[in-house]
């Protein structure tokens, strides 16, 4: 019976990989695909966002096939095997009488579920964590050099995938201290730390932007309890569907008697109460917590055996959890079975359009760098975003990718209906509109630094980073004003007099070459409303960019 229950697990497994398969070619890349499918054409040990982990994985992929299946194949084959690795750590041999029972606990997790098709940094997490519980098992059974070797390794893989890892690597010594005094757990984070140290000396060289802009950088706002709050506790609900009841209920009426299960408690507890606390600063998204759904799975799984009544539950639940988790899957590629556009609609249809528009050009995206590796994907077109004052810093402002369209003659594609040359709908009651450049010049990378501001005279230091000489003429600068939350709003411009400015016209700035400049500017109206403030650039007819380093305004009093 064993065999042949064993058997049939991997034939169920062997149908989910081809649906999932079947899924991941015929559905079209969301935006979040196809910003990592950008990460995987520069292969580097890190980006902006992320670890280097899906970026791999997408370019693993594009050896073997092309097109929306290239971006997904190793994502699909990782999904399935989070499935078995879940299964093979579970020892109790009752498990071949529940096959079935377990497919459909796993199948109706929804994000679980979404993760076999999509690829996004939680599809190698969730892969990650099931492997390091199943080496885990084996190291508290009898604990050896090799198997440290191996949690190191996938310690490494963990946090490559994503910085959430780490919650993982300290749930589990949280549910379980006496690793603590293991020397061969202790081996095990020297070898991660070793493996590591690539993406460790490209944050070293890229002064950590990734862990700077995620913890100190990226603009909040103020706390709303229905979406921080109430949010986070309608995403504990949503990562399980319809079988959150029972779940928690049987979660929570787990008696850890052994070294695996007290640390996979230790995941869950150290993942729920990180956010339930960072819940109270800002909007917490329903992936980052998804990681528990694999020490849940094994927990509730286990207790399923032994309880009729819970197999019931979750039975009837996890089909009209799959049942709807399937209409939704069909809905990704026949679009007229939702009643909503989801972003894996029409994103051919807008590209063509634009294409149509533009041809061949190079194309520049104001503020979107969604837009920009969509249209990228789908046109095989040289593609930018510039991001300006009121966006945010994404990969585009560190990969040099800038340096490919400078000086060349582009679409520039933006939201605002100004000097337009041209327009095109990219989804129902959304309209772009393009206009052309000739020779554009961005300087997004120009280095600002504040020596003094006072009483509306600002005073700093500008530096071309560049391979050629820019004219000082085509610069604009301003003083940029951003609320406590680091949310942009409002710009003020530097002013100089008919002296300086003249004397300015007739300036260059060689390439590694720096100027001091001083300028006056005005105190905006809603001043006291300011948290931070920076110096920003604009050139010929573009906006305001990023700019510098923000300034808190409690430091500098400029007023």
């Amino acid at each position: 019976m064993k065999g042949n229950q064993q058997k049939l697990f991997y034939i169920l497994i062997g149908l989910i990989a081809l649906v999932n398969c079947l899924q991941a070619a015929y559905t079209e890349l969301i935006y979040d695909e196809a910003y990592y499918w950008y990460f995987s054409t520069q292969l580097d040990w890190g980006y902006f966002d992320h670890p280097p982990m899906v970026a791999g994985m997408m370019a693993l992929g594009n050896l073997v096939f092309k097109g929306t299946l290239a971006v997904r194949i190793i994502g699909v084959l990782m999904s399935v095997g989070t499935y078995i690795l879940l299964w093979e750590t579970i020892k109790d041999p009752r498990k071949y009488s529940f096959v079935w029972s377990f497919i459909v606990l796993v199948f109706s997790m929804t994000l679980l579920n979404a993760y076999g098709f999509f690829s996004l940094p939680d599809t190698p997490l969730l892969f990650f964590t099931a492997l390091f519980i199943f080496f885990l098992q084996a190291f508290y059974d009898k604990a050896n050099w090799t198997l440290s070797l191996a949690l190191g390794l996938v310690m490494a893989a963990l946090m490559y995938s994503k910085y959430h890892a780490v919650l993982v690597i300290v749930g589990v010594v949280f549910g379980n201290p006496k690793l603590l005094k293991n020397r061969y757990a202790w081996g095990s984070v020297l070898v991660s730390l070793l493996a590591y140290s690539p993406h460790l000396y490209w944050l070293y060289k890229n002064e950590f932007v990734s862990v700077a802009y995620h913890l100190f950088e990226r603009p909040n706002r103020a706390y709303d309890f229905f979406d921080f709050g109430l949010g986070y506790w309608v995403n504990l609900i949503a990562i399980f569907g319809l079988t959150f009841p029972f779940i928690y209920k049987t979660l929570f009426s787990v008696k850890a008697n052994t070294s695996l299960k007290k640390s996979m408690i230790g995941i869950v507890l150290t993942v729920l109460v990180f956010f339930l606390v960072s819940s109270f600063n800002r909007r917490i998204q329903t992936q980052w917590i998804v990681v528990i759904c694999i020490p849940v799975a094994y927990l509730v799984f286990e207790r399923l055996i032994e309880d009729k009544k819970l197999r019931k539950q979750l039975w009837i639940s996890g089909l009209i959890n799959t049942a709807l988790i399937v209409f939704l899957r069909l809905g990704l590629i026949f679009e007229p079975l939702l009643p909503i556009s989801y972003e894996a609609h029409g994103n051919k249809e807008w590209v063509a359009a634009l294409e149509k528009k533009v041809g061949l050009a190079k194309v520049v995206f104001e503020d979107s760098y969604r837009n920009a590796p969509m249209y990228a994907f789908y046109s095989k077109a040289t593609t930018y975003s510039l991001n300006s004052i009121s966006y945010r810093e994404n990969q585009y402002n560190i990969d040099g990718s800038e340096e490919s369209i400078q000086g060349e003659k582009v679409a520039y594609i933006t939201k605002k209906d100004i000097q337009s040359d041209f327009s095109f709908q990219k989804a129902k009651n959304t309209v772009y509109y393009g206009r052309w450049i000739d020779h554009f010049q961005s300087y997004s990378l120009l280095e600002t630094k504040l020596l003094e501001i006072s009483a509306g005279v600002i005073y700093f230091k500008l530096t071309n980073p560049y391979k050629n000489t820019i004219a000082l003429q085509d610069l604009d600068f301003g003083v940029a004003f951003l609320n406590s939350y680091k949310q942009y709003k409002n710009l003020t411009p530097i002013n100089f007099s008919k002296e300086e400015e003249k004397e300015m016209n007739n300036k260059t700035l060689a390439p590694g070459a720096s100027i001091l400049i001083k300028g006056a500017f005005k105190k905006p109206t809603s001043y006291d409303e300011s948290g931070y403030f920076k110096i920003t650039i604009a050139s010929a007819g573009l906006p305001y960019l990023l700019g510098g380093t923000n300034q808190k305004i409690a430091r500098w009093k400029p007023f």
